[in-house]
């Protein structure tokens, strides 16, 4: 029996984990009463009675967490920001490069963010066979339920005196200084960060990440990268299809509730469109920290993930 302890479990992704988690007769869940998810001591007995932990905290408290991670044999696997740059940790997406085989022979994962997977998912490759340069100054547009804003704002769109100007698609981090940009540069392997447009809408979950090229910014053409995503992305959980959208509309919910991830290409051969769809509680948050507990245990990375299901 696999024993698991999620520590942050009243979060949006703790509490996603927990539940996927409870239904796997493999796994058996440390609990943890309301008082001693506050007491340092308790969790910390916790993580070193664990096979697997997870640490679903803020960012502050994941770092005040790392001498807990030094006295134990556990796997974390950490779903904050503060440890993906950091070179003791190993980023946690198994689909590009050489992760897979690091993520089977990490005891310290760092779960990728939820607007940076679809991002790097659809430019590192480029980058790796050249397609693109190292220093293109990129764009990416990304949409996202509000469930992405953790319960703040579950509870502020969910509100039934909610102010109007929720119902309506939201862009925020103006100021180009989002946390999930080192991640973004340094996974796609990209010399500069791209210039992000992150909009919330009014859906739970979903998430719809765009990559606009022109032909002078790309070595190839249209073909040429649909066939490299078709190439590197047969199968798992991330997937290459020529098409998601539905009448000439691309719905940023469609994925909502799976664990997978599609990837198709768009427009013509002067201006094109690379597009992960996924779910930002899925491949994009806890869906992702299970298939990286699945791989560093050697099991099938999907077991216990939703995938396959849907229209596509």
């Amino acid at each position: 029996m696999i024993k698991v302890f999620v520590d942050g479990s009243s979060g949006t992704t703790g509490l996603r984990i927990n539940e996927r988690l409870s239904l796997r007769e493999d796994v058996s869940l440390i609990i943890l009463s309301e008082e001693e998810r506050k007491d340092p001591s308790a969790r910390s007995d916790a993580l070193c009675s664990s096979d697997v932990t997870f640490w679903c905290l803020p960012d502050d408290a994941s770092k005040e967490s790392e001498d807990f991670a030094s006295g134990s044999d556990a796997i974390v696997i950490d779903t904050a920001t503060v440890h993906r740059c950091d070179e003791k940790w190993t980023y946690g997406f198994a689909e590009i490069g050489d992760l897979r085989g690091k993520i089977a022979s990490s005891r310290l994962i760092a779960n990728p963010g939820c607007h940076a997977s679809g991002f790097i998912a659809l430019v590192s490759p480029l980058i790796s066979e050249g397609l693109i340069i190292e220093d293109s100054f990129l764009s990416c547009l990304s949409l996202t339920g509000y469930s992405g804003g953790g319960k703040k704002m579950i509870a502020q769109y969910e509100s039934s005196d909610r102010d109007e100007l929720l119902s309506s698609p939201r862009q925020y981090a103006l100021t180009q200084s989002h946390k999930h940009l080192a991640e973004m540069a340094k996974f796609t392997g990209i010399s500069k960060a791209p210039a992000f447009c992150p909009v919330v809408g009014d859906f739970y979950s979903g998430m719809q990440v765009t990559v606009p090229l022109s032909a002078e910014m790309l070595n190839g053409s249209l073909k040429t990268v649909q066939e490299l995503y078709g190439d590197i992305y047969s199968g798992g959980l991330v997937r290459y299809v020529e098409t998601q959208d539905d009448g000439g509309y691309l719905a940023a919910s469609l994925m909502s509730g799976r664990d997978d991830m599609l990837i198709s290409v768009y427009g013509n051969e002067e201006r094109m469109l690379l597009v992960a769809s996924y779910d930002n509680l899925g491949k994009g948050a806890s869906g992702a920290a299970i298939q990286n507990m699945n791989i560093a245990l050697g099991l099938s990375e999907d077991l216990g993930l939703i995938t396959y299901g849907g229209k596509i």
